[in-house]
């Protein structure tokens, strides 16, 4: 945590939201570096509710229920970041936070190590059709049977989405013993003995398992569907802890009632409650061994105060130094602090000539720089200024003026 304790907008005053019971470790946080106007609710707020309170908020912090629409965002004119305390950002409209100069953040890595673990015991779990013997032994019937019952030592694992989560699957599934395939659209570099499929359909024809780690984009949107499951090895089994989008659960109970695929362990849903204690109905309820958890794969204390922790130190990292690595929208800049100055930040569209009309402008009217930092992407430009103290006001106006700016900050 940086130690500098001052900045240009009085603390007491920064309205911080935290929203979906976050972890207390992100509170935690701004509360000992002074942020005494700090707010945390236990759930997601639908857009009407979100928009009333959104209109004061400087930082705001969701997970994965949490809408953030573009009319969330016209009316939420004094906001300067999210923190998306998950892996993804799919529920932001990143153009628009984008086009009104507000830094998005998430964890991509903190709650890896949870998925992957859960990945590895559901296989356990289902290969051995634990599901079934436990409902049996509950209600009191004697099932000690070896009949279907596998180890995964020796079996194939097929992991679909060779990312953050599908790499350590793979590294924990080789040390089980398994053989690991994978595939991806974008080329991998494999982790120990891991081999790379050139289909979908060589992956899904070979293995006896298949997780799937991919995003929600239209081109995963049903990929496992009823024809590609018709390529699946018979008796494979499905694990889908990324996407609910990702699977067809038609499709999915047909093959299992078909007795193409053997099991399934599904943790999200096309459609998913807003809270606990909501009904909560899929095509797969009653299925035999066939595992269903609520979009928990994530959801273990220790993911919770590492993604509490990463964000929120991100979050914190902007509001005081202007530092946006991980950022999603503004390009990702780190800059050191300069004693003795005034820092100023600037977000433009990425056009030819706003550096320069920034300098020009500051030149012409005699204002000195001490530090200036510039980075860009293919629609936005970030500069960090670092000025005189004195003429620092005046910069702040002459940068608001700027052809091309989106959004200026004077941040101590």
């Amino acid at each position: 945590m940086n130690d500098k304790k001052n900045t240009s907008y009085p603390k007491e005053k920064v309205n911080i939201l935290f929203l979906e019971n976050i972890s207390d470790s992100a509170l935690k946080l701004f509360k000992e570096a002074g942020y005494s106007s700090v707010r945390k609710l236990t759930g997601a707020l639908p857009e009407e509710e979100l928009l009333k309170e959104i209109k004061d908020v400087h930082l705001l912090g969701i997970r994965s229920k949490t809408q953030i629409t573009a009319k969330v965002l016209e009316a939420a004119s004094k906001l300067q970041a999210i923190g998306c305390f998950c892996i993804g950002t799919n529920q932001v409209d990143l153009k628009t936070a984008r086009n009104k100069g507000v830094v998005v953040f998430n964890a991509p890595y903190s709650n890896t190590r949870s998925v992957a673990e859960l990945v590895m015991a559901s296989s356990i779990m289902l290969i051995r059709r634990i599901p079934d013997k436990n409902i049996a032994a509950h209600e009191g019937k004697w099932m000690k049977d070896s009949k279907g019952s596998y180890e995964l030592r020796g079996k194939t694992i097929g992991i679909v989405g060779y990312g953050n989560i599908g790499t350590q699957v793979s590294v924990l599934a080789e040390a089980l013993g398994m053989k690991v395939l994978f595939y991806d659209v974008i080329t991998k570099l494999p982790l120990g003995n891991a081999v790379a499929c050139k289909s979908l359909k060589e992956l899904t024809s070979q293995s006896d398992i298949i997780t799937l780690h991919v995003p929600d984009l239209p081109t995963t949107r049903n990929m496992i569907n009823r024809q590609t499951l018709k390529n699946f090895k018979p008796g494979s089994i499905l694990i889908n802890y990324a996407r609910g989008e990702v699977v067809d659960l038609d499709a999915l109970r047909t093959a299992i009632l078909e007795k193409q695929i053997s099991g399934a362990a599904i943790d999200v849903y096309p459609v998913e409650p807003e809270k606990n204690g909501d009904k909560f109905t899929t095509p797969l309820q009653g299925l035999p061994n066939v595992i269903l958890t609520p979009h928990i794969g994530g959801s273990t204390e220790e993911a919770q105060t590492n993604i509490g922790e990463d964000v929120s130190n991100k979050l914190y990292q902007y509001l005081e130094m202007g530092v946006t690595i991980g950022s999603h929208t503004v390009p990702s800049l780190s800059v050191p602090a300069i004693e003795g100055t005034h820092r100023i930040l600037h977000i433009h569209k990425n056009v030819p000539g706003v550096l320069s009309a920034i300098n020009t402008e500051l030149s012409k009217n005699n204002i000195n720089v001490v530090g200036q930092y510039l980075k860009t992407n293919d629609e936005v430009g970030y500069v960090v200024l670092d000025l005189d103290k004195k003429l620092s006001k005046q910069a702040f106006e002459i940068l608001k003026a700027v052809k091309g700016t989106m959004k200026v900050r004077l941040l101590y």
